[in-house]
């Protein structure tokens, strides 16, 4: 019996190390919850460009947007476990996502395997060009003046752009119309028209309409100043000091995914984000390449984060409301 029982265990052993070394086979599947064109896809095509380099394989970014990012990660946490398809994941996975949206069937911390952190980014405050403040503190005092008049646009109820805004009104003691739409385009499109005040956007998101003289930015989201803006102020300098609010983007696959495989994949990643071509092309984007220390480090760092996270939404009024 120990015999049968020893050659099994050298036979599983065997089968993971080739499983290993094999790896990756065949093309590997990047799902992004969002939108061509945002800063989630813009992390997940550059990142996954040259990670397909470094692994030798093609890696095809698969765009599932849509209900909050949850149909892109219901459809890994349910994916098989072989490193073939992959979530491009952020904090929403640690609670915010089942507070938001009931049909959110997977657990953050028990559905996935963390991999690696890849970028993180702040968010930019845009207004409309003829918005009649230039500042935070004028924002403000407007909004203070004329309760729930002043609006901020998102691509949708429950998302990023959404509790950036919320949070922001929440620490700022005023109260704001939120106006969502259906992805981050027709967002930022209904405030460079003047239809909308205001919106807290992905840099790669709000930049283009900026530079073209339809919006102005006034603030970076983040508590310090950002060395991706360094000409805009921070919240803490204009007077909000209860508000830090970031993104940031990391690699997941499904539970259970062999530990020599998420290896291989942490390894290329870190790799990847200290090549100094990623690290010019992440920057024009607005990110910042955070690469982990560890997979065991990015894990318990994303539990904390995402608990922070879950707070946020609990307070940003958003909750039970997004599957309406």
């Amino acid at each position: 019996m120990f015999k049968k029982i020893l050659a099994a265990a050298f036979a599983v052993a065997a089968s993971t190390a080739a499983l290993a070394q094999a790896y990756p086979a065949r093309p590997i599947t990047l799902v992004v919850g969002f939108p061509p064109g945002g800063g989630a896809d813009a992390v997940a095509r550059i990142m996954s460009e040259k990670l397909g380099r470094v692994l030798s394989q093609t890696i095809i970014v698969d765009n599932r947007p849509g209900a909050g990012t949850t149909i892109a990660s219901d459809l890994v946490a349910r994916a098989p476990a072989d490193g073939y398809t992959l979530l491009l994941g952020s904090a929403n996975l640690y609670g915010s996502d089942q507070l938001l949206y009931k049909s959110a069937r997977y657990d953050g911390t028990k559905g996935f395997t963390p991999i690696a952190r890849w970028a993180s980014s702040p968010m930019l405050l845009a207004v409309r060009k003829e918005f009649p403040e230039n500042s935070v503190k004028g924002l403000i005092d407007l909004a203070r003046k004329n309760p729930g008049k002043l609006t901020y646009s998102s691509s949708g109820t429950g998302v990023v752009t959404h509790l950036a805004g919320a949070s922001f009104a929440h620490a700022a003691g005023i109260d704001m119309l939120h106006v969502p739409f259906k992805g981050g385009a027709p967002s930022i499109q209904a405030v460079g028209a003047g239809d909308v005040d205001m919106t807290f956007g992905t840099p790669p998101s709000v930049l283009p309409m900026t530079q073209g003289g339809k919006l102005r930015l006034l603030a970076v989201t983040t508590a310090e100043r950002s060395p991706l803006f360094p000409d805009l102020p921070s919240m803490k300098e204009s007077g909000i000091n209860d508000y830090d609010f970031s993104i940031w983007f990391g690699l997941y696959g499904p539970a259970n995914l062999p530990p020599e495989v998420s290896k291989k994949l942490f390894d290329a990643s870190t790799q990847v984000l200290n090549d100094p071509d990623v690290k010019a092309k992440l920057a024009k984007q607005g990110n910042l390449p955070w690469p982990s220390a560890s997979q065991e480090e990015f894990k318990a760092w994303a539990i904390n984060d995402g608990k922070k996270y879950k707070t946020i939404t609990e307070n940003s009024g958003a909750v039970g409301g997004a599957d309406k």
